[in-house]
């Protein structure tokens, strides 16, 4: 079906007035319609998501309503001898509240319990909430760090984790070959339960049980967070000052939801952009850490005072290396450390980690690249117990209780590490330090190109197709030693000619590793029309050499790789 012919049906009925005339208006511009119509959303590594509007390829009532309906149709057939129970939740993108309570409608109009939050809660919030209700599944409406015109239905399996196989292509089959008509719209209040306070207490609860560290002081340590106009600000200041901390200063002009994040460039934790009004206030309190949060609060950003006016913006692979050493460290030193631990991260993440895992004799998971993964890891290895794990894109989870990455937790774990390491004149950027001359020194960088639309898919298939049929024997002048192809599950060596089969699920992935060290990672992204190239260098700490000395000279070797890789 052409997307002139998928507009058309959006003519009549069953879409309402409003939205046949916004069709109507579309119909004036070709190309936004082709864009709106010409295919549907899917789910990805994060879920359906995408910008909201009307169209098969837009967030609306209808494509969240058909997949509710779906997934509604779904969860009766699953569990015939029990009443499901789905647990909702919502950030403070536009739209969100309102489409949550449209989602909630049409599970109770099919005769499913809802717990929907009665106001805006964190990403992670929910992921608790499945397991703490006994819910069949969970929802939340998100889109995470992206643009302010983007929204997002995120599911969630029985164990609070995303969907994955085989349930997630169960699922989206059925969520296929549902018709926009069957979408019931009328829900039945009395099936409707609005959750707050009582979920709010236990998810607090849990927080400090898995990431409070110690009693010390906390009187003498400030604190600068941000919730970037999202979710966080409704649960992270209260657990902190729960855990004994005191001077917590909120950026106020971030303090309130707000989904057109209007002090921001892009509400993403991930670009020192986004945290520079928190660093502005940062110096004239005087403070020693700056937290910021992503929307959904899932991923978290920080930057560490190294003196007065010296911050340092540490990335996700290097939050995740501080956070994972002094987990394992203070089991170690406690004596609970075992063989039946582990710890997880990605194939596109730091090497470090597994370095780490080998180090204290734990055992290292590697996935694929969402946090879905992870969670499907715990699940599955009931028999192991996760201390901790995280994605270089800024996510983290401590412990097991939430199945998605917690930048609650891991904002109270980072703040508890500063605390002790103030204590002993030291700070996060010195810890860092330290565990690469443990380890190793490491750099990574991100380079995402944007390609939207139809003609933009086209050509990150072409792209993705073209590295996979010629190969690059060097990059840089550099020899390429391995490919790893998780598309078609196959590791080659280069040198040997042999082929190793991956033990992974299939994934559009391409990873190069070269003979100096370097490993080149290429993937389209899940949830946005994006390409990205993950780029990591290591050397041996030289600690004849600044630490700045070593930072630019890896800082070359990545450029000269990305400027080489670009040309292919």
């Amino acid at each position: 079906m052409t997307y002139q012919e998928n507009a058309k049906l959006w003519l009549d009925r069953p879409f309402d007035s409003e939205t046949i005339v916004q069709v109507k208006e579309l119909q004036k511009n070709p190309e936004k319609l082709e864009d709106a119509f010409y295919t549907n959303l899917s789910f990805g590594t994060g879920g359906m998501r995408g910008v909201m509007g009307v169209g098969t390829n837009r967030i609306n009532k209808y494509t969240l309503g058909k997949a509710s309906q779906g997934l509604s149709r779904f969860l009766v057939e699953e569990y015939p001898n029990e009443t499901p129970k789905v647990v909702i939740a919502y950030d403070s993108r536009h739209q969100s509240k309102e489409l949550a309570k449209i989602v909630a409608d049409i599970f109770t109009a099919n005769k499913i319990h809802c717990y929907l939050f009665s106001d805006l809660r964190p990403t992670p919030e929910l992921s608790f909430a499945v397991r703490h209700l006994n819910a069949h599944c969970g929802i939340v409406l998100t889109a995470s760090h992206n643009p302010p015109e983007y929204n997002g239905y995120k599911v969630y399996g029985k164990d609070g984790g995303q969907l994955v196989p085989p349930l997630d292509s169960k699922i989206i089959q059925i969520i296929e070959d549902t018709s926009f008509d069957s979408i019931r719209f009328e829900g039945d209040s009395n099936l409707l339960h609005y959750i707050d306070k009582e979920v709010d207490d236990a998810y607090h609860q849990t927080v400090l049980e898995v990431a409070q560290m110690h009693q010390l002081s906390k009187d003498d340590f400030q604190l600068v967070f941000t919730p970037i106009h999202g979710t966080s600000i409704t649960v992270l200041p209260q657990a902190l000052k729960k855990a004994g901390y005191k001077n917590i200063h909120i950026v106020p002009e971030q303090e309130k939801p707000d989904g057109s994040f209007p002090t921001v460039p892009s509400p993403n934790p991930e670009t020192p952009e986004a945290l520079q009004m928190a660093l502005n206030l940062a110096k004239e309190k005087n403070a020693d850490l700056v937290i910021g949060t992503d929307p959904d609060a899932d991923r978290l950003g920080i930057l560490v005072k190294i003196a007065k006016d010296n911050w340092k913006f540490l990335n996700g692979n290097q939050i995740m290396m501080v956070l994972t050493e002094y987990l394992l460290q203070k089991k170690a030193t406690d004596g609970s450390l075992t063989t039946k631990h582990f710890i997880a991260s990605t194939i596109v993440s730091t090497p470090a980690i597994e370095k780490m895992a080998e180090h204290f004799n734990v055992q290292f998971k590697k996935c694929l690249t969402g946090f879905k993964w992870i969670a499907k890891l715990i699940h599955d290895l009931p028999e192991l117990k996760f201390i901790g794990g995280g994605e270089e894109s800024f996510g983290y989870l401590v412990g097991d209780t939430v199945r998605d990455k917690d930048a609650i937790s891991a904002s109270l774990l980072a703040c508890e590490i500063a605390v002790e390491a103030k204590a002993k004149g030291s700070n996060l950027h010195e810890l860092l330090l330290s565990s690469y001359k443990k380890y190793g020194a490491y750099k990574e960088r991100l380079i995402s190109i944007t390609k939207p639309g139809k003609s933009g898919g086209e050509e990150i298939k072409n792209l993705m197709d073209g590295f996979r049929q010629n190969s690059p024997q060097s990059i840089a002048g550099f020899k390429v030693i391995a490919v790893e192809d998780y598309q078609s599950g196959i590791a080659k060596n280069l040198l040997t000619q042999e082929e190793i089969k991956i033990d992974l699920p299939r994934a559009n992935v391409l990873l190069f590793k070269l003979e100096e060290g370097t490993q080149i990672a290429l993937r389209p992204s899940g949830t946005e029309p994006k390409i990205k190239y993950y780029f990591s260098v290591n050397q041996e700490f030289n600690s004849d050499l600044t630490w700045e000395q070593q930072e630019i000279a890896m800082e070359k070797r990545l450029d000269n790789f990305e400027t080489s890789f670009k040309a292919f």
